[in-house]
């Protein structure tokens, strides 16, 4: 309150001043006077940035107005939520641990209100657009029951003289809550000082700036600019009953269905097709590379955004392996190592693992995984590396008995040549 006594007017007015120009100047609602998004506003950085050289205000809200970036937290938090989070049991054998109680929290239920694939989603698209994600878990006679979800603009992180770090929650209410760090789910982002993550709209702000700069001027184009089709010259001066005329005969020829018809001018009159100018061509590629720009600040490939117009064919395939490999692999470390940091305990963290299940977004066509599973069960060959029932599995279908939970015998002895009645790449039968 010492930053409005400053001023003359009365506490009240002024304060309603301050948060009526706030919440107009950056269009971000604010709780209260204790809100933190306030005190950022007021330190003229935003919520995850400020006024650009551009001239536009870049933070978490306004930087979504943006369909690249909208495009790129989309695609990457959706993936994010929609993959399994699992625990496992740490061993020779790949073991699921059913029956831990944080495995039915990963998988089934957070909280009370949201699905895994909400939670996960949600806390993923925080730390692209706030640089750090924050869960505080709610443990109930040693065992965690709940994830909660908290707000990153509520959230400090401190690292104290003694080197441990807390942080430090506000509330709805104003009231403020101290955690500390092995409570605290914290999920961020490329971060310079170890404790808060970077935002990539802070960082990125003038690039995403320019680009909805440039949306505007696309968008007051068609709304102040002239759209001709083209034009009609002659060399004298029309009387106002041959522009009457032509008025009256220009609207027959309008609409679809008075396409391909011929008009005839009168007075010498002449059509011109009106062209793209230099300046439309160099705007749209300016909007073009804007696009690129915000594509490479979150690590999303070209094809994801629907940038090219061209068709990759099989090469898209290499094109997802590349945005899992180093897009989103990242995220899954980040999510895994904070997983075992905070709800595992320390006796814990030698018997189990958290791991998420990628295999989802690898699975090629259906030609492919029948080529794959035919030698990952011995055809053509191959030293057989799955058995039966894993390969059900992974296409989700029930087990069979018997022989199905192992490694089928003979499956990995050569099979017989072309030449001899086989295709070369069936298995050879057992001896």
């Amino acid at each position: 309150m010492a930053f409005f006594g400053m001023f003359g007017r009365g506490q009240k007015a002024r304060e309603a001043d301050a948060v009526a120009q706030a919440m107009g100047a950056m269009a971000q609602v604010f709780d209260s006077l204790d809100d933190p998004a306030l005190k950022d506003f007021m330190r003229g950085a935003g919520v995850a940035g400020g006024e650009t050289q551009s001239g536009a205000v870049v933070n978490a809200n306004t930087a979504l107005r943006n369909a690249a970036v909208l495009r790129c937290v989309s695609v990457i938090s959706k993936t994010i939520g929609m993959l399994p989070l699992q625990l496992f049991k740490a061993g020779d054998a790949v073991e699921k641990a059913v029956d831990h109680p944080l495995y039915r929290i990963l998988m089934k239920t957070p909280n009370d209100w949201q699905t895994p694939f909400t939670f996960k989603s949600t806390m993923q698209a925080r730390a692209l657009l706030h640089g750090s994600a924050y869960a505080y878990p709610v443990r109930s006679r040693g065992r965690i029951v709940r994830l909660f979800p908290l707000e990153p603009s509520r959230v400090e992180a401190k690292q104290n003289d003694d080197w441990t770090v807390e942080y430090r929650y506000t509330r709805m209410d104003g009231g403020v809550m101290t955690i500390p760090a092995a409570e605290m789910f914290h999920l961020r982002d490329m971060s310079l000082d170890g404790l808060e993550g970077v935002s990539r709209v802070k960082l990125a702000r003038e690039a995403i700036g320019l680009a909805l700069r440039a949306e505007q001027a696309a968008s007051r184009l068609f709304k102040n600019g002239m759209m001709l089709g083209g034009y009609l010259t002659t060399t004298g001066r029309l009387s106002k009953d041959a522009i009457d005329r032509l008025k009256e005969q220009m609207s027959d020829y309008t609409g679809s269905e008075n396409s391909q018809k011929w008009p005839v001018f009168e007075e010498g009159l002449k059509a011109e097709k009106m062209a793209q100018t230099s300046v439309e061509s160099q705007h749209l590629e300016n909007r073009r590379h804007q696009i690129e720009e915000v594509a490479r600040a979150f690590d999303v490939p070209r094809p994801l955004l629907m940038l090219d117009e061209t068709s990759w064919g099989t090469g898209i395939a290499q094109l997802g392996l590349f945005f899992i490999q180093y897009g989103l692999a990242p995220w899954f470390k980040a999510w895994e190592e904070e997983v075992s940091r905070v709800l595992l305990t320390e006796s814990e963290r030698d018997g189990y693992y958290a791991k998420f299940n990628e295999k989802a977004l690898l699975r090629g066509t259906p030609k492919d995984q029948a080529e794959f599973f035919a030698k990952a069960l011995g055809a053509g060959g191959h030293d057989p590396w799955m058995m039966v029932d894993e390969v059900r599995d992974l296409s989700e279908l029930p087990r069979q008995s018997g022989d199905a939970s192992k490694l089928q015998p003979g499956y990995g002895r050569k099979a017989p040549p072309a030449s001899e009645g086989g295709s070369g790449n069936e298995p050879a039968q057992p001896a």
